[in-house]
């Protein structure tokens, strides 16, 4: 759809990995099953997690701990590494985000505004930049733009919004720093 959770993505690519380990150390144990179960449920219940995505790490660590207090040492290892540059690489690839973001910038220009000045700006500081949202306000002659930009390399936020403020026609810039993805 139009929205979804990047770390719910990244909760089914973990728990693919992590379901095949339980299975490994599981093996033919219905013994093994039940304590799965059993310890699942005393995390469930009693833990608060609010982001999926630490649910597949209480998970993995269950798993993990798991293989070793079975004497699958190698297995507890593996899987531990395995799923370590899994979740370093999904990391710095920013697998599941819509895409990377460093900075919103949304201001006011009014209607007699020239677009092109801004864009200018931007050219000069941005790496990439996105209109994300065009509003008009209580007053007909402006408009709020908001826009999603990364800065080119060793460029500071300040200077951009130092060189948007000075151009006719636009007031109440603001730049907010984003984490890396953004709903709007």
């Amino acid at each position: 759809g139009l929205s979804y959770s990047q770390s719910f993505t990244l909760t089914i690519l973990y728990v693919t990995v992590i379901v095949a380990v339980v299975m490994m150390v599981i093996g033919g144990s219905l013994a093994r099953a039940f304590a799965l179960v059993g310890a699942l449920s005393i995390i469930r219940f009693r833990t608060v997690i609010k982001d999926t995505k630490d649910t597949a790490y209480v998970f993995m660590a269950l798993a993990v701990g798991m293989a070793a207090g079975t004497s699958n040492y190698f297995l507890a290892a593996a899987s531990t590494l395995i799923l370590s540059v899994l979740a370093l690489s999904v990391h710095h690839f920013n697998y599941g985000a819509l895409y990377k973001s460093d900075f919103i910038l949304r201001f006011l220009m009014d209607r007699e505004g020239q677009a092109e000045d801004y864009l200018k700006v931007l050219d000069q500081f941005a790496r990439v930049h996105r209109l994300l949202h065009i509003e008009g306000t209580g007053d007909p002659a402006l408009n709020r733009f908001t826009l999603d930009l990364s800065l080119k390399e060793d460029l500071n936020p300040q200077d951009l919004l130092s060189a948007i403020q000075a151009l006719d026609g636009i007031s109440e810039a603001v730049i907010i720093a984003s984490k890396n993805d953004v709903d709007y």
